[in-house]
């Protein structure tokens, strides 16, 4: 039985600054109608849409769309993006600017939901002490003793920080019992042999993963497996996880292709027919190769979503990395990107059920900004073919239906979390929309972006 203390910090209530709230002459976009509600109110009480609310607290919704708010299902909150603990402690003004504004960073970009992969109660209690902060909840990293991406930390710092790790079948399913009492709501596990200097990990059987998938499903809890390449995905459809955490940049069996091959489309109808979540990350690594830009730091944009403490921070302390110039950077990164971009396209237009997941930081990385790096993966789908209505669906219903949350958010209904997107534009007909938020009303508090956006 999940003690009552952690099920109580996991579940929202109502939002701290709720109130009563009725959004009159709004023009309704939620994900299960066939179009728009047009004219409509909308009546919310203790943090939940209700068919009617006496109130005097009325927004005028005349000329703006009511969109739930959006939902990123691949996060990952632990830390300042590019900064380790040493660092933190090193820089502790900065490192607190930066960790009060990420959370209205997600918010500002429209995020009212985010599920961190890898994470544990601890890690979500700090991230939760912050106000305001995003709907969050978190899977437990059920990764293969010393693979991926165990690998990336000293021994034995890397076993205090991956508690659910296994070593066999046994032990897999012991992982899977340890973080649902844990209060996770879902497992994040992983196949991957490695890259760069470390292509060579140990991977997990398709027993242990079976086992795994197995004792999540008894659990009610969805599987989530790190898996960027052909090989990794395969596997993962002969487990049966439930979600591929990545897009393809990695095709195993055609490494130097970069139009599909008869063996790759085969993959990807596999995915289709089996049904399987798929997040296609396309921004995880632009947010590599922007490390060797020269420019990147000042991009207009990341002043609305970063203080200008970190920014500075990361231009002297991080800077540019100069192992490759700019122009090599990109042509070393291109082929990858546009693997991924070809199978999202191919999937986006089979009407595969695509998930929007940012990876948010992909890793040691300040190029993946919380909030900004959202933009930019809805730029990168809408360039690789998906339409702003398949964008807005993933965003939302989709995300809510993969991690069974759809009881409670993903739509504009009556008894759902008031998590809500007041815009200007129509969400499903441009990715701009996101840009022109009104409010963002998160369990019923209705936060102005003059008050997110980083000062």
């Amino acid at each position: 039985m999940i003690n009552r203390l952690v099920l109580l910090a996991l579940v929202p209530g109502a939002a701290a600054g709720a109130q009563d709230l009725r959004i009159a002459h709004v023009t309704v976009i939620s994900p299960e109608r066939a179009g728009p509600r047009r004219d409509a109110t909308v009546s919310i009480h203790d943090g939940r849409i209700v068919a009617n609310v006496r109130t005097t607290n009325e927004i005028d919704g005349h000329g703006l769309f009511l969109a739930p708010g959006l939902i990123d299902s691949h996060v990952h909150l632990n830390n300042v993006p590019d900064m380790t603990d040493e660092q933190e402690q090193q820089y502790p003004a900065i490192a607190r600017a930066a960790r009060d504004q990420i959370p209205k960073s997600f918010l500002y970009a429209g995020f009212t939901t985010l599920i961190d992969l890898i994470s544990v109660p601890a890690a979500m209690a700090r991230w939760k002490s912050h106000d305001p902060v995003p709907d969050t909840y978190f899977c437990g990293g059920a990764a293969y003793k010393d693979g991926y991406p165990m690998n990336f930390f000293p021994k034995p710092q890397r076993y205090a920080m991956f508690p659910y790790a296994f070593t066999d079948d046994s032990s897999a399913v012991a992982a899977v019992a340890r973080m649902k009492a844990d209060g996770a709501i879902c497992v994040k596990t992983f196949f991957e042999h490695g890259f760069g200097p470390s292509h060579d990990l140990p991977v997990p059987t398709l027993s242990m993963v079976t086992s795994v998938v197995r004792a999540a499903h008894a659990a009610g809890l969805p599987v989530f497996l790190h898996a960027s390449g052909t090989e990794a995905q395969r596997f993962g459809l002969a487990a049966g996880v439930d979600i591929m955490a990545h897009g393809l940049w990695h095709w195993n069996d055609a490494p130097d292709a970069t139009a599909l091959t008869p063996s790759i489309r085969g993959l990807l109808d596999s995915v289709v027919r089996a049904h399987v979540g798929w997040q296609p990350t396309m921004q995880v690594l632009p947010g590599e190769r922007d490390l060797f830009s020269a420019s990147y730091l000042s991009n207009p944009l990341l002043v609305r979503f970063l203080p200008s403490s970190l920014i500075d921070w990361y231009r002297t302390a991080i800077g540019r990395d100069t192992t490759m110039t700019e122009e090599k950077a990109r042509a070393v990164y291109a082929g990858y990107i546009q693997r991924d971009e070809v199978a999202t396209e191919y999937l986006a237009h089979h009407h595969a059920r695509i998930l929007f997941g940012t990876d948010t930081p992909s890793g040691q990385t300040y190029a993946n900004p919380p909030g900004l790096n959202a933009w930019m993966e809805m730029q990168n789908l809408v360039d690789a073919g998906m339409t702003p209505a398949q964008i807005f669906y993933a965003a939302t219903l989709a995300n809510a239906q993969a991690v069974h949350l759809d009881k409670d958010i993903g739509t504009v209904e009556v008894g759902k979390r008031a998590n809500l997107l007041l815009l200007r534009e129509d969400p499903s007909q441009t990715i701009r929309a996101y840009t022109g938020i009104v409010k963002v009303i998160l369990g019923g508090r209705v936060l102005d972006p003059r008050d997110l956006v980083a000062k």
